[in-house]
């Protein structure tokens, strides 16, 4: 999906409705939904390869643009007429968020959009490290495309690793990894979530919650994120691990679970632990929190954070 924003200054109150009139200064675009993962990716990859589904519409052009100029691959992107590229617009006053207006025609899956996704993973899957699906449950992923995806990775020995959406209730067997946040952790398992205690490690329901998805799917690891008290990692045979927030100033949270899945799925490609991948996907999110927009890091942002941090 594409992401604009509008920044601007409010200064009087509209004599048509009792609305901030916005002042605009400046506009921004950036690719948003599951590219936000690939921009998260790219300035530590030699290569990100993005597949998704686009409308044939001027959104769909400028989204291309914007990948290419950040050296993401859109070769795997599946247009279509049936449905326009998804925008989301922001409009923001002195750092807070005024409105947002989203446009989007959630159509479900198409057969042959399905297809054609398939026929270009199935050449891509050979020349990649791991494969990661994140589900802003618009409709492209649907139950066929996972398993086909899964079967593929399990094929070639990849690691798979998928950040869910709820909404979109999918059979998540077959995958190695799985990151929801708090929210979305409770409601895949079909619990009340009572409320965050103050140590992750002594939160009763969540360490409930953890062990019974694990098993529901048959998962090597789960990572939860938890906003202010951090990330909880599940793994099989093994205590959880909590690793609390590294963010010294939150601005801006949206993305923030892009950059968690992201960080983590590299860094176990690039050898890391399962602890280590946890600490380096939370200090990732750290420094994005503390960003406006739909933002992103680069090495020496993420080298610094473990260095303030004494690690």
């Amino acid at each position: 999906m594409l992401d604009e924003f509008v920044w601007g200054r409010v200064s009087r109150i509209s004599p048509e409705a009792p609305v901030p009139v916005v002042e605009v200064q400046a506009e921004s675009s950036y690719p948003g939904g599951a590219a936000n993962v690939a921009r998260n990716l790219r300035p530590f990859c030699a290569s990100v390869l993005l597949c998704g589904v686009v409308g044939e519409d001027p959104f769909a052009t400028k989204l291309r643009g914007l990948l290419s100029a950040e050296g993401i691959e859109t070769g795997a992107l599946v247009a279509t007429a049936q449905i326009p590229t998804i925008v989301k617009t922001r409009i923001v006053a002195r750092q807070q968020q005024v409105v947002r207006v989203d446009r989007e025609k959630n159509r479900g899956a198409i057969a042959e959009v399905t297809d054609r996704a398939m026929e270009i993973i199935a050449e891509l899957m050979p020349s990649v490290d791991a494969v990661i699906i994140e589900d802003y449950g618009k409709g492209f992923l649907c139950q066929t495309l996972k398993d086909r995806v899964c079967s593929l990775a399990l094929e070639h020995e990849k690691f798979l690793t998928a950040d869910p959406n709820p909404g979109n209730q999918l059979d998540w067997s077959g995958v190695d990894f799985l990151k929801p946040n708090r929210s979305e952790a409770f409601a895949m398992a079909g619990r009340m979530d009572p409320g965050a205690a103050d140590d992750p490690i002594s939160d009763a329901a969540l360490l409930d919650v953890g062990s019974l998805l694990l098993k529901k799917w048959n998962l090597n690891g789960l990572l939860v994120t938890l906003g202010e008290h951090g990330m909880i990692l599940f793994e099989k045979g093994s205590p959880p691990y909590h690793t609390p927030t590294k963010a010294r100033e939150v601005f801006d949270v949206s993305g923030a679970g892009d950059t968690a899945i992201a960080l983590y799925t590299l860094a176990i490609c690039a050898g890391a632990t399962s602890h280590e991948a946890a600490e380096i996907s939370n200090h990732a999110s750290g420094v994005v929190v503390a960003k406006l927009g739909t933002a992103t890091l680069v090495a020496d942002e993420l080298v610094a954070s473990f260095e303030q941090d004494g690690k």
